[in-house]
Formats: C-alpha cells, structure tokens, sequence
C-alpha cells in the first residue's frame, strides 16, 4: 500500500464525489454527507487546524462517537502529518491524564458538552492543551475558557485561510508518506498504565487492504459504525478500511438507538465482539420466553434443524433433500424474519473478534444463516492476522494466516506473529517495545495457541494466563480461566464471570447474571426482587445459575485437556462488573488480576470451604457520586464430571 489516508479520501472525492461517503442521524433522519462534501469539510479544517498552529507530528486526542465532523477531523489531522490519538468517549476524565501527557497532547477535538467538561477538569494536570474544539454545541452556550471553541469557528477560520492559500492544502497532503506515523492507539491493558500503539499509513492500510481483498469487499459494502473509534477494530472496520474501499459508514443517532438504525441500515458488512452477539441473542430469548406455546413450539422444533444442518449448508456443503426443504421452510417462518429483527437481513460478511466467542453461540448466528467468521488479531497487527475463510468457519479456531502474514510457536506455546502490519513502537517506551518485538521482526503476542492439521488457529488463552491445577485428583491438569469463563457466557442469564484456578486444587469462580435476561425470568416466575443486589441473590437465581455451571463443567468433562477446569465452587457477585470501579478495561475484558486483590476475601471464602461471606464494596456511580454496596454472598458447591477419556 503506497498511499495515505487524505490521499484515500481525495481518489474517491475525485473519482465518485457524488457518492455517499458517511450517513449520520440526526432527529430520526439520516443525513448524508459525499465524499465531494467530505473532501471540502476536510480541506476547511485542516487550514483551520494550522492557523491555530498545528504542525506535523503534533499528537490531537479525538473523543466522542462515531461522528462525521470527528472522522473528518482525524483526516485533517492526517493532512498536516500530525497524529491523531482517539481516546474511549465512555472513559472519566482522570483516564485521559496519562495519554494525553505521555504523548505531550496541546490539541483537542471533542464532540459535545460532556467531553468538552472532562477536558476542562482536568486542564490543570494537563496544562499543554491549549486549543479544544467541540461538535456538537448543546449546552455550551455558556463557556468562556480559553482555547475553547466550536468546530463551525474553526470552519469558517479554515475557509478564509483557504481563500488566501488555495494550493496550501494540496501541498501538506503531497508531503505526507505512507511510512510516516497515521495513529496512535492507546491499549486498554489490564495491568498499568496504557501504552501508546503507534502505527503508521501504510501499516493500518496494507492490512486493511488485505482483509478487504480475503473477503472481496467493494464500495458497494454498507456498514454501521456504533463502536468506540478508541478501540483499533472500529477504527479499521470503519475508518481504514472505509478509506481503502471507498463504502459507506453509517454513524447511529445514539447508543440508545443503534438496534432501531441496524434494522434501518441493514449492513452487508457488519463487526461486533461477543459481548454484542451475546446481548442480541439474549434478547431474542427474552422476546421468545414471552412469546405464545405455539410460537415457542415452532421456534424451537426450526432451531433443532438449524442447529443440525445450519452451519453445513452456510459451509457450502451438500443437504439432502429433506434437509433442504425442511430448511427453507424454517428460513420463511423462522430465521428469515429473525435475521431481520436482527438488522442482519442483508449482511454477506459479519465478524466477531476481541475475545474468543462461545462455540454454541457462533454455531447459533450461522445456523440461521449468518455468515459469522472469527478474526485474530490485535492492536499492535493492526488487527488482521487471520481470518476465516467463508466455507472454512470453525467455532474452535480464529482461521488462516491472511496474505503477508506468517505464525510460528516459541517452545513456551506462545504465538509469534510477522506482518507488514506490526506497530512501529510504543511511544516513549523503548523497553516495552523490545518486549514485544525481536530483532528479526517477531511480534510476541503472549497468545497460548496452535495451526491444527488444517492450518486454522487455535488459541486457548492468553499465555500468562493458562496455568496448572496443583493437587487433589487433577494435579497437574491444564487450566485456562478464559475458555471457561467464555461457556458460562454463553448462557444468557450469565454477562460475565471470571475463574479462578492456577496453582489451586480446584476451580472456582465469580458470576455476574445478566439484569435484563435473569429479571425478565424472574418476573415471569413472579419472583419479585429491589434490584441488582437483591435479584442476585435470590435462592432461585442461585439454583438456575448453578445449573448452567454444571452443564459447563458437563461440556468440560469431554475434553481431555480441559476437565480438570471444571468449576467445583462459585458465587453471584453483589454488583456488576465496571470500568469505572477498575474491574474492566474500556474494551470490557476483566482484569483477573485486580479482581483477585480486590475481592481477595471471596476467593479465600470459596477455597477455605465457608458457605456465605459478607462484602461491602466501594462503587462510582454514573453521575460520578461515590458510593458503597454490601451483602452476605452464598458460595455454591457445584457438581463436577468424571473425564469422558477416564471413564472409557
């Protein structure tokens, strides 16, 4: 890949100007902006941007939603060879100290008033921001800090300046290269401080130039942009490989409203990570839980063919004939109308990375005849490392190595990837670099895994994170908390669970029931409950909880690497898990480690053979008021399975 990303942008202004670009709602209607229209609103701000004094190499923090005044302010950031530096919108204010320190940030672009306020808070640990410019002007009608000012100024500044330049510029796009740097990600880590991921033009775009080429995208593809621009995957799903292939990014209303404008849009290129397959499957069987017997009854004797000859017919493999009429039927009254209550009526590609997704629930998608495939990757490969081929998706590997790319295995089972796609560095931290990258250009990606007999990849963990059972009656057996927190997540009463184990006699874990799905249950059960804290509580939620637990350890006890993985005790936590309380990144990943130390007195009530354990735990709340939450938790003991391969 030998161009830029403003050079991108003017090839399509150029060739369709137009063609829809991005589509945004507004007020319940979509507005449509051309890359005609792009290419100019680029232009004004990138003369704007250096009549404030912006000048190549400087660091710009973007933050806010997916927005097409922000995307067109990273391409003009781009435009004078700065660096744009997306920051996690949902993140309170002291986590944007460190980046934007680290990387000496004088320059802002926010989209509206509650982002404009957490640059203002915390002014005084960064006080090199000079210059802060918003979207969206609700509310700030008011404010008079300095530096502070609308995007529409900044406009209107850039249109004068390029009246009286007008080669300007054309003249700073030319001078930017394809190796000279484009981004730079901070990692979410679950340990530390964040490190700055810089990459540059051509390692975001030959990668996403790879991808588009496996799965034969066009500008024809339309996708839907709903996930943080902080997070890598968005930003190649929606930005550089927008820019590579010139489709449309339709930006939704709201968080609030991404389901409704889903089903509007109808995406044909479509990426999630699991959490958000998880939350569409559970509302499907919230509606179905309601839904009359004879309903219930069709869905579920359809859903038994699905699952029986789905994933075989999405594989290209041949059905019988009754198979194939029995499927199509179901497709007319049941998948067909599900697919588009899902928004996935018109999607041909739809990805799920981030984390290892359940086998059951991506089983699920391409039995009703959503092509779901799994990707590998991560911040530093700029994401595509492997892929699935779209006849070859298996719910245990993440696919083939994709063009460029090669895998070996250090002794230790850890993958090394090499790739045109690898970062540059880390910013300002030579030693982290030199961790992650040889001498010989091996990125070390401390991914536990390996290329089965068909050249797919298996991971099993993350490689510091798969550990051993030490004694009792599977001493020595193979732990790895992720695959097991990943089957428990697969039931929709479950959001998140975490698993304790390495160098313990048995398994344990921590449980966080899905609100929505487990009230909705209850409900029906006119079960009453005060909320969170109390609903999980409950003997009843205990006992359906305990059963998923148990058909877990059930699946467990059929692999003969992982039975000894097999949850022997566990408890309902009083309060979700949340980013803002520390127990999350920004990407949703849990931080095992933090967690540990946290509610180290539960994991020493679970393995010390106690029956219940008070807890009372600091909290912030969304309005950022400080709190506390307590209750006595009952611990569990769960049924666990002798191994299949013992038993034989």
């Amino acid at each position: 890949m030998t161009s830029t990303f403003p050079r991108l942008m003017l090839d399509h202004a150029t060739r369709r100007p137009t063609a829809p670009a991005l589509r945004v709602k507004e007020y319940g209607i979509w507005q449509t902006t051309t890359w005609a229209d792009l290419a100019d609103l680029v232009r004004r701000m990138a003369c704007g941007f250096s009549q404030a004094g912006m000048a190549r190499d400087d660091h710009v923090v973007v933050v806010g939603d997916n927005r097409p005044r922000l995307y067109a302010a990273m391409l003009a950031v781009q435009s004078l060879g700065a660096v744009p530096v997306p920051l996690y919108q949902d993140a309170v204010s002291a986590e944007f100290v460190f980046p934007i320190n680290n990387a000496d940030v004088r320059f802002a672009v926010v989209e509206d008033q509650e982002q404009v306020d957490k640059m203002l808070e915390i002014r005084e640990k960064c006080p090199q921001i000079a210059r802060i410019w918003y979207d969206d002007p609700r509310g700030l009608r008011s404010y008079a800090e300095a530096g502070l000012e609308p995007l529409d100024t900044l406009l209107a500044t850039g249109q004068a300046a390029h009246a009286a330049r007008p080669g300007f510029f054309d003249e700073q796009v030319a001078q930017v290269q394809p190796r000279d740097v484009a981004a730079m990600f901070f990692t979410s880590g679950t340990t530390g401080n964040p490190k700055g991921v810089v990459h540059t033009h051509f390692t975001l775009l030959d990668r996403a130039t790879a991808g588009a080429r496996f799965d034969k995208l066009t500008e024809k593809e339309e996708v839907l942009a709903y996930l943080p621009p902080a997070w890598i995957g968005q930003n190649i799903f929606s930005y550089a490989q927008w820019l590579s292939c010139g489709y449309v990014v339709n930006c939704p209303e709201s968080a609030a409203t991404v389901t409704i404008d889903l089903k509007e849009i109808g995406p044909t290129y479509y990426f999630a990570p699991p959490r958000i397959f998880e939350g569409l499957l559970t509302s499907v069987m919230i509606r179905m839980e309601d839904a009359s017997t004879i309903k219930k009854w069709l869905f579920q004797r359809f859903m038994d063919v699905a699952r029986r000859v789905g994933p075989a017919r999405m594989d290209g493999k041949p059905l019988g004939l009754v198979d194939s009429v029995t499927y199509a039927l179901g497709n007319l009254c049941i998948y067909g109308p599900l697919r588009n209550t899902l928004g996935f009526s018109r999607v041909r590609v739809a990805y799920t990375a981030g984390e290892a997704i359940g086998p059951d629930l991506f089983t699920f998608y391409r039995s009703i005849g959503v092509n779901l495939k799994q990707l590998y990757g991560s911040t530093e490969t700029a994401v595509f490392v492997c892929l699935q081929p779209d006849n070859e998706a298996k719910a245990d590997t993440v696919g083939v190595p994709i063009d460029g790319v090669e895998i070996k295995l250090a002794p230790n089972g850890e993958l090394l990837v090499k790739s045109p796609g690898l970062l540059k560095e880390y910013y300002k931290n030579p030693a982290a670099t030199a961790e992650v990258l040889t001498e010989d250009g091996w990125y070390h990606t401390g991914d536990a895994g390996f290329l089965d007999a068909g050249g797919h990849l298996k991971i099993i963990d993350r490689a510091k994170d798969v550990g051993r059972i030490v004694g009792g009656p599977n001493d020595g057996a193979m732990f790895a908390p992720k695959y097991v927190e990943n089957k428990l997540k697969f039931f929709p009463f479950i959001k998140e669970a975490v698993a304790f184990g390495d160098k313990r006699e048995k398994v344990c874990a921590f449980v966080n029931i899905d609100f929505e799905a487990v009230g909705n249950w209850a409900e029906r059960r006119n079960l009453p409950y005060a909320g969170y804290t109390d609903l999980a509580a409950k003997p009843e939620v205990l006992a359906m909880i305990k059963e998923c637990v148990e058909k877990v350890n059930a699946d467990l006890a059929q692999d003969k690497l992982l039975t000894g993985s097999q949850i022997s005790r566990f408890l309902v936590l009083h309060k979700e898990l949340d980013a803002d309380d520390g127990e999350m990144t920004r990407t949703r990943k849990v931080k095992r480690g933090f967690i540990n130390d946290k509610y180290q007195v539960l994991v020493d009530a679970m393995y010390g053979g106690k029956t219940e354990q008070f807890i009372e735990t600091a909290v912030k709340f969304e309005d950022g008021r400080s709190g506390s939450v307590s209750a006595t938790l009952s611990i569990i003991d769960a049924k666990t399975f002798a191994s299949v391969q013992k038993a034989a």
